[in-house]
């Protein structure tokens, strides 16, 4: 049976938020989803989130109305997945703690901007990161604020370089979690739309969203 699922997709244009919608929905198509790419949250409200088995937010320091996050989260606690990437899902409501508790995390800082740094493959075990090895990436490294409930999949360590006091501080980069019924997927990778072409990045975004939908 063909999957639904919608891409919410917005906020800071310097995120790339319409290229990356439409490579997440060809990534989603070719895995046999129907996707639906819309841009005002209403639509959350105004039809029924639970009918999609996947909702992927794109919307970087975006603002989400009480009725909308109420639908997106019991949407999620009844089964529907959610899976995103970056700060289009790590940064995207940030009046909204409901929204930021069903996540896992929130983006607070990025030291030195666009860098080079390492990604550590932490579950090699799980079917997201499986076959991966440990990989040099340049992006922005995000920091976040994390929730220990997460199941981390992989982590990178900050050197201290561009702020000393987080030196030798590992933060998960990929997680997956459950909220309620449902699965949620995160990754800070993918700053840009070119991250894409980053074999790994693409192969952890496109198993992640697989995983998380119902």
């Amino acid at each position: 049976m063909e999957r639904a699922a919608l891409i919410l997709w917005g906020g800071w244009e310097g995120h790339e938020p319409e290229r990356c919608a439409e490579i997440v929905q060809g990534i989603l198509s070719d895995e046999g989803f129907s996707v639906t790419k819309e841009t005002d949250l209403q639509i959350l409200v105004e039809s029924d989130p639970r009918k999609y088995s996947l909702i992927v937010p794109i919307v970087s320091m975006g603002s989400i109305t009480d009725a909308q996050c109420k639908a997106l989260t019991s949407a999620v606690e009844t089964g529907t997945g959610l899976a995103g990437f970056h700060g289009g899902m790590g940064d995207s409501f940030r009046n909204s703690t409901n929204y930021q508790f069903m996540t896992g995390g929130q983006f607070v800082a990025h030291p030195g901007n666009i860098i080079n740094y390492r990604v550590n493959i932490v579950d090699h075990s799980d079917p997201i990161t499986a076959g991966l090895e440990d990989f040099d990436y340049r992006s922005e490294q995000y920091y976040m604020h994390v929730d220990p409930n997460n199941h981390v999949l992989a982590s990178t360590t900050f050197t201290g370089e561009h702020a000393f006091w987080v030196a030798g501080a590992k933060m998960p980069v990929v997680w997956k979690r459950r909220h309620g019924q449902g699965n949620v997927f995160f990754s800070s990778l993918g700053h840009l739309a070119s991250e894409f072409d980053v074999k790994e990045m693409r192969t952890i975004c496109q198993r992640g969203m697989v995983w998380a939908a119902r």
